[in-house]
């Protein structure tokens, strides 16, 4: 699909000023993510968040660190819920270890998938209140779990509900609700992922009651495994944690992830965000996709060598068998949602069946979106009910879609981006014909091409070594804080030509201004036979090491003709 190429607005004479420090480049880049005062971008580029972050801003957090301590001091049983995602199964992690540190009495329990659905459950809690459980703490789900909260406390259990996704019009009736988007609450970084939030229960906790070997700093590389795995936007408070992690990660002091980095081919004293978001979280998140995610939890909490390692390799089988299923799942899901219709009258995709799994049904609805850039739903249909997994783009609010039909679905919930929900299937058509109707309102008249927003233009002899340890300052980069991206005009093609296992990427060698630089081209090799002697580049460019001798390589996103 052709994209839409936005360009940065030069900064303004005064940032140029106030920069005056740094390299001219970096000028820009700081500039364009909104820093343009010295003191901003140094706090920025030191990742320290201008923002108190003190756990006890957190609404809840007064009511529920006292009911742990309280369960602590009483020998209680706490169980840790979770979600059978990267972010459940790593503040799972991060509250078990440093409750296990205190000498409590805990248990993690998370729901399977394919039995029991996301989030909290009616029978979970029973079986729970059965085995004598007296404090539940929530991670990463229970914000709109209204009934089941209801139901933990008929059973006499008490409940703390952690989250981070929108709350809906009415609060869980629980103990406490930590969840700095609910209202009323004063934290001030309100994107934090699940991971984060339990994180700052963690450092309440070890506040007021130190444990021996175990700081809150211990903690932060599964912060970071999570906040990346999750998307939460790499800017604030998050990229300040998520630098940390990466430096508590490298220093290899958690078995498992250093067992899991091994089969993924990464060195564990250099891993970066990108490795997380392309590498150890789907071999994590396979786990709870096609069978249970307490595997990942499990090696997360694995400190023997051999142990970790069968653990680590069982979750790379999981992984290649789950890439096998989404490519498959792909293109059933997309002949099912484009059967009948045009796609360009087509403002959002949905495809259900008895045959998807549903535990790859949000890869699916993923490619979907990267391809043909609509809101895409993809499910799973049971007997009763259609479990669905919903991606979009950022012109659709998907969530709020959801819940302008909530008077037909079972359950639903999410964010701006991702969402999931459970219908009846006799409720199905009805809730696909509102979907598109409230989508073709939103979007009818928007230029439904991908956008690919590139900090500046510049000629390919601008790029250096030195360039690129600059651009290291901005690390971590992803989702929120994007890494660099250039535009060059007017370069030549020298060579070109297809690579890969299905030949589906191009590799170019190009020339402008006398510098000769390879460049690689992912997924874009259909190209290659129209391919003119002279094009415009949008890349990222990286260093290329072979053979012990070091070049720099773009890393090219989208070619203009």
């Amino acid at each position: 699909m052709q994209k839409r190429w936005q360009i940065f607005s030069e900064l303004t004479p005064a940032a140029d000023q106030a920069l005056g420090k740094f390299p001219p480049v970096l000028r820009q880049l700081l500039f364009n993510r909104g820093y343009a005062t010295d003191a901003e971008a140094r706090a920025f580029l030191r990742a320290k968040p201008d923002a108190e972050t003190s756990p006890w801003l957190l609404k809840g957090m007064d009511i529920a660190i006292p009911r742990i301590l309280q369960a602590l001091d009483a020998d209680e049983r706490i169980i840790i819920y979770g979600d059978y995602d990267v972010d459940g199964v790593t503040s799972s992690a991060v509250l078990a270890q440093t409750l296990q540190a205190l000498n409590a009495d805990v248990g993690v329990y998370i729901p399977n998938r394919f039995d029991e659905g996301y989030g909290l459950n009616m029978d979970a809690l029973t079986e729970l209140a059965n085995a004598d459980t007296d404090l539940v703490i929530t991670v990463d789900c229970g914000i709109r779990s209204i009934a089941e909260a209801e139901h933990a406390r008929d059973l006499g259990l008490d409940l703390v509900i952690t989250d981070h996704h929108h709350p809906g019009e009415n609060l869980p009736p629980a103990l406490a609700v930590i969840n700095p988007k609910q209202k009323g609450d004063e934290y001030p970084e309100k994107m934090l992922a699940g991971v984060g939030i339990a994180y700052k229960i963690a450092a309440a906790l070890l506040e007021k009651r130190p444990a021996y070997g175990l700081s809150a700093h211990h903690l932060l590389d599964l912060v970071a495994l999570g906040t990346v795995a999750d998307l939460a936007p790499l800017s604030g408070e998050n990229h300040a944690l998520v630098r940390k992690g990466l430096k508590v990660m490298r220093h290899a002091q958690r078995q498992g992830l250093v067992s899991l980095a091994a089969v993924a081919g990464i060195n564990i004293q250099e891993v970066t965000a990108m490795n997380i978001g392309f590498s150890l979280g789907p071999r994590l998140n396979a786990a709870g996709r096609l069978d249970s995610a307490k595997a990942a939890y499990n090696l997360l909490m694995e400190s023997d060598f051999m142990e970790a390692g069968g653990m680590a390799q069982a979750l790379e089988v999981l992984n290649k068998e789950r890439q096998a299923i989404t490519r498959e799942m792909q293109a059933a899901a997309e002949a099912i949602a484009l059967a009948g219709g045009d796609e360009e009258d087509t403002f959002l995709l949905f495809a259900a069946s008895p045959e998807f799994n549903e535990g790859v049904v949000g890869l699916a609805a993923s490619r979907l979106v990267e391809q043909y850039y609509r809101p895409a739903i993809v499910g799973k249909v049971d007997a009763e009910t259609t479990v669905c997994s919903c991606r979009s783009i950022p012109e659709f609010h998907i969530t709020e879609a959801l819940d302008q039909c909530a008077d037909l679905l079972v359950r639903h919930g999410g964010h701006a981006a991702a969402a999931g929900f459970t219908v009846r299937n006799e409720n199905v058509g009805a809730l696909v014909n509102r979907l598109q109707a409230i989508a073709a309102e939103k979007l009818a008249g928007v230029d439904l091409r991908p956008v690919v927003v590139a900090d500046m233009e510049l000629a390919l002899d601008a790029l250096s070594f030195e360039m690129y340890e600059h651009l290291q300052y901005l690390e971590p980069t992803g989702y929120g804080n994007p890494s660099p991206l250039f535009v060059s005009r007017d370069v030549q093609v020298k060579s070109s030509r297809t690579v890969g296992r299905d030949q589906s990427h191009l590799k170019l060698t190009v020339v402008q201004n006398g510098a000769m630089l390879d460049a690689i081209a992912f997924r874009l090799g259909d190209l290659k036979p129209a391919l003119p002697a002279k094009v415009d580049l949008l890349y990222s460019f990286e260093i290329n090491e072979w053979q012990g001798r070091k070049s720099l390589q773009l890393n090219v996103k989208d070619i203009h003709f």
